[in-house]
This record gives C-alpha cells, sequence and structure tokens, in this order.
C-alpha cells in the first residue's frame, strides 16, 4: 500500500525567517515543512492528521538563506497497522543571490539537497477512516 503515496511543498523563505547572520535560516524551518508533509499523508492514507512522533534520522547537508525557493518531498516507506514511516527530502531549486543583488536570485540547473530525514508517524485506530479519504 506504501507504492506512491507523497506529498510534495514549494515555498519561498522570507525574510522574516533568516534566524542568524548573512540571512541563514535554522534548520528546523525545514523540520517544519516536513511535518505538515507527514501530515497530508496521514490524510491520504487514515483521513487523520495523525501524531508525529519522531525522526529516526536528520542530516542537514547544505545552508538555507532568506529567498531561497525550497521543494520538500515525502515518500511512505513503510506501513504498520498504525504506524507511517516517511523519508523526506528538501531541495533548494531557487537559490537568493545577495552578493549580486539585494533581489537577485538563480534557478539552479541541479537542486541542492538541503535536508534528509526519516520521520514516524502515528494515526491512532479509532481515528483512522480508511485509506485514500476523500470528499
Amino acid at each position: 500500500m506504501s507504492e506512491n503515496i507523497t506529498a510534495t511543498l514549494r515555498v519561498r523563505i522570507g525574510q522574516e525567517e533568516a534566524h542568524y547572520g548573512g540571512n541563514l535560516v535554522e534548520g528546523a524551518r525545514i523540520l517544519k515543512l516536513f511535518g505538515d508533509i507527514i501530515t497530508e499523508i496521514a490524510i491520504q492514507t487514515d483521513g487523520s492528521e495523525g501524531l508525529f512522533v519522531g525522526y529516526s534520522t536528520i542530516e542537514f547537508l547544505a545552508p538555507v538563506y532568506a529567498g531561497d525557493f525550497i521543494e520538500a518531498t515525502g515518500t511512505v516507506v513503510r506501513m504498520g497497522k498504525t504506524s507511517r514511516t516517511v523519508e523526506f527530502e528538501a531541495r533548494k531549486v531557487i537559490a537568493s543571490r545577495y552578493d549580486t543583488a539585494p533581489d537577485a536570485a538563480d534557478i539552479l540547473d541541479e537542486p541542492i539537497v538541503v535536508v534528509r530525514a526519516t520521520g514516524t508517524t502515528v494515526v491512532p485506530v479509532e481515528n483512522s477512516r480508511g485509506s485514500t479519504v476523500r470528499a
């Protein structure tokens, strides 16, 4: 059942999210995207938002800056009776270019992987409404 269950978000990281010097964004911002993705997956599989119980791995691989566009994807890799394990990857697809001009950016020919992680959500049996619930 886990084949092809995915969710994807693409967002622009705003200036208000710069947390460190040089417009650097904290890694937790990407983890928030992963939380939204796993919530969508739980809705797809069970019609419930589920409860994100934790990460088994997180790798911060490249910096994210205000103005960057990030595309984050999660794919189900294991489905238990009440749990769904998801592999996440966030890629920078547009890079801000403050070194060129305050409003400059480049579309990247090859996206840069910025974060990879694996996490698990649990949908209590009493909350599950079955797979692929549609209104």
